[in-house]
């Protein structure tokens, strides 16, 4: 609709209750005290009491780090983790005489470890702060030198006058001072702060709201007093001093930063809050932080490495004490050729004990390769990876809307695996939130044949054949050429009664035009026509209310235009069959609200009829009907109930005719009400209203449809076959969200329904009474009643095989959370299959996470859409956010967004078994591999009577974690699979590995260990004794200590990396690479680092070319020492693969033996071992062949 024509509109006729004048209250008393003492002087900068006035700038910062507190707060960071103090320690006491090796060499590891994940986390930051530069840089329109002028937000002080155009969102928290709008009304979106997409009107004060020109604001200055900077959404205090007059202000002026402007062309606003003083940003609260349980427990293992390094550090110091004391006996010497005469207190027989005590120092450090330096910095790369492989996966790529899975969080990608509980919000959620008029009831009978995915379920579940239902089939055959046409937002109806004019010929035709018109007329939404295409599209608060207008507009009534006092629609007249341009002047508007339950209008149509056109819930408006009024009220009662069925959400339309006189007294009334200025205005207005919605005639009910969004019963049947247990909470009926959840698969035909609700009516009967006390007295009876009976039927159907689904309703909720029965309700609810909690609450959803979280110690996974999810996303051990409907809220607080619920499937089965099971696998090997290597130092101590000499040169142990295996533990972690996407989706039992812990359990992680203290033992040992009797040179010289510490290593580099090979379930070039690369690397490093002059390469000066290479000694021991270390684990999994195999083992043997599976585990028939399309070529042909029938 054009600019001119919408300036003419005084908006504030349609509302009733929250846009007109502002009263004073009891709080404004509260300006200029404490916590309402903020100042704003509007259009007045110069002021000199407002240069006195200190506010934040408008430049807003999320970053986590600046240039100058990067560097401390990272560092302190790295160093709450106990292996990088541990490293920390040494590197210092590397420079004291006391360590074994050189300081360089251990210091320049842990500089690069440290390095690398500070590198990391500045180029996160970095991100962070392009963002913030973007938002910083926006351009508004703000007022100086008496005109207005691009300004860039981070530069507007509190007191600037701005002007902001529609779809702009708003730089600050503004003011409003006027719109297009002559009345100065404006609507909002708030998608941004509370997920919601309705819009919310806000009104301009009327002492302001004729500034709309800019030649007004020449003179204009005001003074602002209002409450300080608080995070309080939904509540403003404030006066406005103008022309010597104090004006109340209240949150129906203030239009919050990030917020959008909509339906009105542009709006003066004045700055209130700036920056981190906006409402917004005092919200902004950094998530929970939340680590993974492996995570977790991977610090109990480094403390079990710690314990392990001081206890044998400890053995190896005692010995070293003991012998140290035996070397002399009397003035004589054991061991005369380590010259103690020439020695220090670090070998003194003369003190043993101090001896003992220096080497147990020197053994810490020693030993300290025990402990994976590289472990923390190679897990964050790998799940850096990880989420770019989730991100980028196409399979969970939205076309419709553009989005991909984005995971905002790397730390709990192995969490994903691991899911034990899904917690579920219902609307936009597993439904699409986009409302569609599918069915209503006129006069008693019912129209719309189509049928609605819960329909379909319950014809399921009654035995009937859907494609032989005959009014199925019969819409296909007459309506066949309505449904080729392009589908309309909104309006799924489908009827040949009443579609393409034939209501005209119904026997009730009369009562069908009221009701399409009292649909047409009864609303607040805004006709936008685009006479280019000659189209009409309708800005509403709400879908619901869209869906009514629309489904008006194409059975024939068309609401073209709204003006301040009338309504104009373009309608057929079922008498003389003509279409004709109606105007009906609009009187009043009775808005709806969540205690009304519903929304009349009052209009004056052009036969000079005063009528009321009211809609509304079925629970208030069957009271209101009169006694000639309920003609067709039984019927419509029945249609309702089948619709709510059907999950469709109902509405009652109703009217009345007023007579000239009534409704003149009652205009007094209601006037005298809405102009009142004390605190129970609201109640007055109730009142009046009240009194003129009663006495209505019934018309029928409607019934839209928020349907499933598309693969959700697939994916919650998968899902459930997964062993995850599903929870759906709701703010559904009962009745509505137990056929959705037949719908959805989440309840099924053979599950035996235990039900926990307060509906009866006894008591009924006692909250008419009153008695607050009594209701919860009897309320907690019942309950507890009611889970015990649950709770024997649970496990009565448990010994028969019978699945059970729990039902219950907020009220009883409620009570079930409380601490004195919370556990009696969870252990009812572990015992069911699937959970569904009705009429939930945002703070209930948080709550019930949390029980479920804390009662049954496994990880839970929140999933939902808007901002009333948040709570239980937070909550959740992972939350997952729905970018639809209802806004980013959600999503922007989540751990991982998802466009679709069915992506869920693959987020969790797929690439949450491959991450789990790579974590799991990256862990244990790390430890093994370190064990292996640090062992070996312990053994060779042992064989050097714990003189604290490594075994190998410095740069060996400090290449070992960073360049030797590191790289193939990395690629292991990226890449590997046990079984291909596809038959992880096709097999969910496989995710049960994940939810019981398989692969990293404490049993598995000591297995690894053990393994390691194996290989060790053989690689010390084969090596040692091998090596003493041969002569290794051509020139009869044997092994010395540079070649045997050469030969342990090569083993060493060989066996740990051969173990990967042996591990890796599928191999990709990039794992080849990195494993036979990090061996080739090895000897090259030996071959580089030997031509270095010997006092910089000591002991492997030219010892390998020299020595090690041309012998063949040396390359037949290194082959036996490595077929001889890896065989012990070979056999280990040759037998447990053919006598204990795990899930994974029985799947990839079947197909390596060409065989298919079914879903249990068992083979599947023949007809069943093809393969199957890849997803995304199924969706496609899906799209397509949808696309065809429309």
């Amino acid at each position: 609709m054009p600019g001119r024509k919408r300036r003419k509109l005084h908006l504030s006729k349609l509302y009733s209750y929250s846009c007109l004048k502002v009263p004073f209250r009891d709080e404004h008393s509260q300006i200029g005290k404490k916590g309402y003492s903020r100042i704003v002087f509007c259009n007045d900068l110069d002021n000199p009491e407002a240069a006195q006035l200190y506010y934040r700038g408008n430049y807003v910062s999320t970053t986590k780090y600046t240039a100058i507190n990067f560097l401390p707060k990272q560092l302190f960071e790295q160093f709450r983790r106990v292996a990088n103090i541990y490293f920390l320690v040494v590197s210092c006491v590397s420079f004291s005489p006391l360590a074994p090796y050189s300081p360089i060499s251990v210091l320049a590891p842990l500089i690069a470890v440290i390095g690398a994940t500070m590198a990391k986390e500045a180029v996160e930051d970095w991100r962070r702060k392009k963002q913030d530069i973007e938002a910083n840089n926006r351009k508004i329109l703000a007022y100086e030198g008496n005109n207005f002028h691009d300004t860039r937000w981070k530069k507007l002080r509190v007191g600037d006058l701005v002007k902001v155009h529609k779809d702009e969102y708003f730089p600050a928290d503004l003011l409003v001072i006027s719109s297009s709008y002559d009345d100065g009304l404006c609507y909002v979106e708030t998608m941004n702060l509370d997920g919601e997409t309705n819009l919310k009107p806000k009104q301009a004060l009327e002492v302001t709201a004729s500034l709309t020109e800019e030649s007004s604001f020449k003179n204009f200055k005001a003074v602002i007093k209002c409450e300080d900077p608080n995070e309080d959404l939904y509540s403003f205090v404030g006066t406005l001093e103008y022309n010597d007059q104090q004006h109340p202000l209240s949150l129906q002026q203030l239009l919050l930063r990030d917020s959008k402007l909509k339906n009105t062309d542009y709006i003066y606003g004045v700055v209130v809050f700036t920056g981190h003083d906006t409402k917004v940003m005092m919200n902004a609260t950094d998530p929970p932080s939340k680590r993974s349980k492996i995570e977790r427990r991977m610090d109990k293992i480094v403390y079990i490495l710690f314990s392990t390094l001081v206890f044998i550090s400890f053995i190896g110091s005692v010995f070293f004490g003991i012998v140290t004391k035996r070397d002399k006996k009397g003035n004589m010497y054991t061991r005369w050729y380590l010259r103690t005469d020439d020695g220090t207190v670090y070998y003194d027989p003369e003190r043993p004990f101090l001896a003992a005590l220096l080497h147990f120092l020197t053994a810490l450090m020693l030993y300290g390769y025990l402990i994976p330096i590289s472990l923390y910095v190679s897990i964050e790369i790998v799940k850096v990876l990880q989420s770019v492989f989730i991100n980028q996966d196409r399979d969970m790529y939205d076309e419709e809307t553009d989005r991909p899975a984005h995971a905002r969080t790397s730390n709990l990608n192995e969490e994903l695996g691991q899911v034990h509980t899904i917690l579920s919000d219902k609307t936009g959620t597993l439904t699409c939130n986009s409302m569609e008029f599918v069915k209503c009831s006129i006069a008693g009978v019912a129209y719309g044949r189509g049928m609605t995915e819960v329909e379909k379920s319950l014809a399921k579940r009654n035995g009937i054949d859907i494609k032989l239902d005959d009014a199925s089939s019969e819409l296909q055959e007459i309506n066949g050429d309505m449904d080729t046409r392009n589908p309309i937002k909104g309006f799924n109806f489908r009827d040949e009664r009443i579609m393409n004019e034939q209501w005209v010929e119904q026997p009730n035709s009369e009562l069908i035009q009221k009701f399409f018109r009292t649909l047409a007329i009864c609303h607040t939404a805004i006709p936008d026509e685009n006479k280019e295409m000659g189209e009409i599209t309708y800005e509403a608060e709400s879908p619901d209310e869209a869906a009514f207008v629309i489904a008006a507009r194409e059975l024939g009534f068309i609401f073209f235009e709204r003006t301040q006092t009338s309504i104009a629609l373009h309608e057929l007249d079922y008498k003389s069959r003509q279409k004709v341009d109606r105007t009906y002047q609009l009187l009043h508007t009775l808005e709806f609200s969540s205690d009304r339950k519903r929304m009349s209008v009052i209009v004056r149509n052009p036969e000079n009829k005063i009528l009321l056109l009211c809609k509304g819930a079925d629970s208030v408006m069957f009271s209101l009907l009169s006694n000639g009024g309920r003609q067709f009220e039984d019927e419509t009662k029945e249609h309702i109930n089948k619709y709510a069925q059907a999950g469709l959400r109902t509405l009652v339309v109703a009217y009345r005719e007023l007579g000239e006189k009534q409704y003149n007294l009652w205009e007094k009334e209601f006037l005298k009400a809405k102009t009142s200025v004390s605190e129970d205005r609201n109640a007055l207005i109730n009142a009046a209203a009240d009194k003129v919605e009663r006495d209505l005639v019934l018309l029928g009910a409607t019934a839209v449809e928020d349907r499933l969004q598309k693969g959700v019963p697939e994916c919650i049947e998968k899902l459930g076959n997964a062993g995850i247990k599903i929870w759906v909470l709701t703010g559904d009926k009962m009745e509505t969200a137990i056929n959705i959840g037949y719908a959805c698969s989440l309840l099924r035909e053979e599950m035996k329904q235990i039900i926990v609700t307060l509906d009866s009516v006894d008591m009924n009967a006692l909250e008419k009474e009153g008695d607050k006390d009594a209701i919860a007295a009897a309320s907690i009876e019942i309950i507890g009643k009611q889970i015990e009976e649950g709770k024997a039927r649970a496990k009565s159907a448990k010994e028969k095989s019978i699945k059970c689904a729990l039902i219950i309703d907020g009220k009883s909720l409620g009570f079930a959370l409380a601490k004195n029965m919370d556990k009696s309700f969870l252990d009812l609810a572990l015992n069911c299959a699937s959970v569904i909690c009705c009429r939930s609450s945002p703070k209930q959803k948080a709550l019930v996470t949390q029980l479920v979280k804390l009662g049954t110690k496994q990880t839970t996974l929140a999933i939902g859409d808007g901002g009333n999810d948040v709570g239980m996303l937070q909550e959740a051990d992972i939350g997952v956010g729905i970018s639809g409907v209802e806004g980013m809220q959600a999503a922007m607080s989540s751990d991982f967004a998802i466009a679709q619920f069915c992506f869920l499937e693959r987020l969790l089965l797929v690439h949450g078994h491959w991450c789990y099971r790579r974590i799991a696998m990256m862990i244990c090997y790390f430890f093994y591999k370190n064990i292996a290597f640090g062992f070996t130092l312990f053994w060779f101590e042992a064989h050097a009577s714990f003189s604290g000499q490594a075994a190998y040169n410095d740069w060996y142990m400090s290449f070992y974690n960073v360049f030797f295996t590191s790289l193939p533990v990395i690629a292991l972690g990226v890449f590997d699979q046990d079984v291909s996407a596809r038959l992880c989706l096709k097999y969910p039992v496989l995710y049960q590995e994940g939810v019981q812990n398989h692969l990293f359990n404490w049993v598995r992680i000591i297995g690894w260990m053990f393994n390691g203290f194996i290989c060790s033992t053989i690689i010390f040992f084969f090596s040692a004794n091998f090596s003493k009797l041969p002569a290794f040179r051509k020139d009869g010289q044997l092994v010395d200590f540079e070649i045997l510490g050469v030969i342990m290593y090569s083993c060493v580099v060989w066996v740990v990396n051969c173990q990967m090979a042996l591990s890796i379930n599928y191999f990709t070039w990039i794992q080849h690479f990195f494993i036979w690369g990090s061996i080739f690397f090895w000897y090259a490093f030996l071959v580089i680092y030997g031509y270095f002059p010997s006092t910089v390469s000591t002991t492997a000066y030219r010892v390998f070319l020299e020595a090690c290479a041309p012998c063949p000694f040396y390359w037949l021991l290194t082959l036996l020492v490595v077929l001889s270390t890896l065989l012990p684990y070979f056999s280990y999994r040759a037998f447990q693969t053919r006598f204990r195999p795990m899930v994974h083992d029985i799947i990839q043997i079947r197909r390596s033996e060409g065989a298919e599976l079914d879903s249990s585990g068992s083979k599947a028939p023949e007809r069943y071992v093809s393969g199957e399309l890849p997803t995304r070529v199924k969706n496609k042909i899906d799209h397509l062949k949808e696309r065809l029938v429309v």
